[in-house]
C-alpha cells in the first residue's frame, strides 16, 4: 500500500487545522490532547478505519495521564497519531510497533509546537501595539488570523513531506526489521507505556476510598469475558452504579 498525494495533504490539514486552534474553537485543544479522533480521521483517508482506530487506541492510553501545563505538552499527540498510524497501516505492524513509532515522533512534535509559540510571540508584538492603538480589525487578524496561517505554513509542509517520503521508507524499514532485536525492545516498550498511561490516570483520579470501584470493574471484564459483553453495557452498568452510590451518599449526608 502506498499513501496518495491528496491522502498526505488531507491528514496535513488536518493537524495544521488542530495544531492552529482554528477548528471550533477552543474545543481543538480536545481535539490536540486526544489521539482519537486524529486516527479516525487517517483511518477514513487512508480507507481503513478499524485498524486505524485499533493502533490509535493503545496511542490513546499513552496520553490519559498527561498534563499540559501552559499548553505545552512533552508529546504531542496529534502529530504522533498522525505520522505513527499511517506508517503501521502501510508497513502492516503491530499495535505494539506503532506505539513505539508514536513516542519518538511526538517528542519532535513538541520542539514543533514549540517553535510555533516562537513566531507567535513576534506576532503578539503586533498584538501589542494594535492594543495600544485601540485597533479591533488589527487586533482580529494579529490574534487569530495571523497565528492561524503561521501554523498552517509550519505544519501543512511539514507534516505533508514526512508523510509522503518519510512514512513509506519507515514502514518498509521497520516491516523488514520487524524481527531484529532493537525493534522487538522497543515493541516490549511500546506495549508497556499503554499500562503506565493508565496507572497515570490512577494515581491521578484515584482515591482511596474510590479504589473499590476500579478493582469491581477490572474482575467484572475478567470474570464476565465469555459473555461478551461490549464496552456500552459496562458503561451503563458504572452509571448505575454510580447514581446509586451517590443517591446513598447524599441521603446519609442528609440524615446527618
Amino acid at each position: 500500500m502506498e499513501i496518495q498525494l491528496w491522502q498526505s495533504l488531507l491528514i496535513a490539514l488536518w493537524v495544521a487545522m488542530v495544531q492552529s486552534r482554528s477548528f471550533l474553537g477552543i474545543a481543538t485543544l480536545t481535539l490536540r490532547f486526544s489521539p482519537m479522533m486524529t486516527g479516525l480521521i487517517c483511518g477514513v483517508v487512508l480507507g481503513d478505519v478499524p485498524s486505524a482506530m485499533i493502533i490509535t487506541a493503545a496511542i490513546q492510553m499513552i496520553y490519559m495521564g498527561t498534563f499540559a501545563p501552559g499548553g505545552q505538552m512533552p508529546s504531542e499527540p496529534c502529530v504522533a497519531t498522525a505520522i505513527a498510524v499511517p506508517i503501521a497501516i502501510l508497513g502492516d505492524l503491530t499495535v505494539e510497533s506503532a506505539v513505539a513509532i508514536a513516542v519518538p515522533v511526538g517528542l519532535l512534535g513538541s520542539y514543533l509546537y514549540q517553535f510555533r509559540f516562537g513566531i507567535n510571540t513576534v506576532i503578539m508584538k503586533w498584538t501589542d501595539k494594535n492594543a495600544e492603538e485601540v485597533n479591533d480589525a488589527a487586533l482580529t487578524r494579529s490574534i487569530i488570523i495571523f497565528p492561524t496561517i503561521a501554523s498552517f505554513l509550519l505544519y501543512v509542509p511539514f507534516m505533508f513531506l514526512a508523510l509522503q517520503f518519510g512514512a513509506p521508507v519507515v514502514a518498509e524499514f521497520v516491516s523488514a526489521n520487524a524481527t531484529a532485536g532493537a525493534f522487538h525492545v522497543l515493541s516490549v516498550i511500546g506495549g508497556g507505556l499503554a499500562a503506565i498511561g493508565i496507572a497515570l490516570t490512577i494515581y491521578v483520579i484515584g482515591k482511596k476510598q474510590y479504589i473499590v470501584f476500579f478493582l469491581l470493574a477490572y474482575f467484572m471484564s475478567v470474570l464476565l469475558k465469555t459473555l461478551e459483553i461490549s464496552m456500552v453495557s459496562y458503561a451503563v452498568i458504572g452509571a448505575i452504579v454510580a447514581a446509586v452510590f451517590v443517591l446513598s451518599k447524599g441521603e446519609s449526608t442528609n440524615a446527618v
